[in-house]
């Protein structure tokens, strides 16, 4: 594949049969604020403009993406079977040439594969979606043990940045006591939170005896090649993960 060379190869032990890829902005057509590179339908684009990213994406792909409209929750589909613009926040696929794809702009995308190569998928895990359960929908829909999958955590907003509010510390701290550990006090605001969605993915992934868990340390917020919904005060474009096999 001739990848534009800002985007993301992930760096993980994935078999030879598996492909995975993270856009960041670069290599479109959207003018600003959008640049470049923007796959949101809704994100106030122009309609025209997103067609175009999504036809220069789809010239590096075996086939169009299992696009989805996601909704901050945890529904996982299968590739080979979904209804168009389906509401879900990731997807699975046995059959080879299916592709995966989340769209993010500071949402974690998780991708996601076994350690024979037999099956892919890809989860939008933002904090709703992570407490929700869309990571472990979407190992679950993949139907192998645990043990035999990997995962990639695609660039997210990092700790540092992603201020959130006692509910959300709620949300974790009820389903795993040990999820406090992924939250740090905001100097002098009290009731607000430093969180890493990084830690609460790992962690999430480990208690379902996922442990080849891989990426990480990128911040959507600090680097400029990513589209920031935070950042950039709601008006940012999408980035895109995707994963398929050969």
């Amino acid at each position: 594949m001739n990848l534009h060379p800002d985007w993301i190869i992930p760096h993980w032990p994935a078999p030879p049969n598996v492909r995975a890829v993270i856009t960041t902005r670069a290599g479109g057509v959207s003018p600003a604020p959008y640049d470049s590179l923007n796959f949101g339908l809704r994100s106030g684009d122009e309609e025209a403009n997103v067609r175009n990213n999504r036809a220069i994406l789809r010239a590096h792909l075996p086939a169009e993406p299992s696009w989805v409209h996601q909704v901050h929750g945890n529904q996982v589909v299968h590739a080979e079977r979904m209804p168009e613009d389906v509401k879900a926040d990731g997807s699975v696929a046995h059959e080879a040439g299916r592709v995966c794809i989340v769209m993010a702009a500071d949402c974690m995308p998780v991708l996601l594969c076994d350690r024979s190569g037999t099956v892919v998928g890809a989860a939008h895990a933002g904090w709703r979606g992570l407490a929700g359960g869309v990571v472990e929908a979407a190992v679950r829909e993949m139907n192998v043990p645990a043990g035999e999958v990997l995962a990639y955590l695609g660039p997210c907003i990092g700790p540092a940045n992603f201020e959130v509010g006692d509910d959300v510390l709620a949300a974790f701290s009820a389903q795993d006591a040990g999820a406090v550990d992924a939250f740090s006090p905001y100097p002098g605001r009290p009731g607000k939170w430093l969180c890493d969605l990084y830690a609460l993915a790992r962690r999430r992934l480990h208690a379902l005896g996922v442990r080849a868990v891989y990426g990480g340390g990128f911040c959507t917020v600090n680097d400029t090649r990513f589209f920031s919904h935070r950042r950039d005060k709601g008006q940012s474009g999408r980035m895109a993960g995707l994963i398929w096999r050969a």
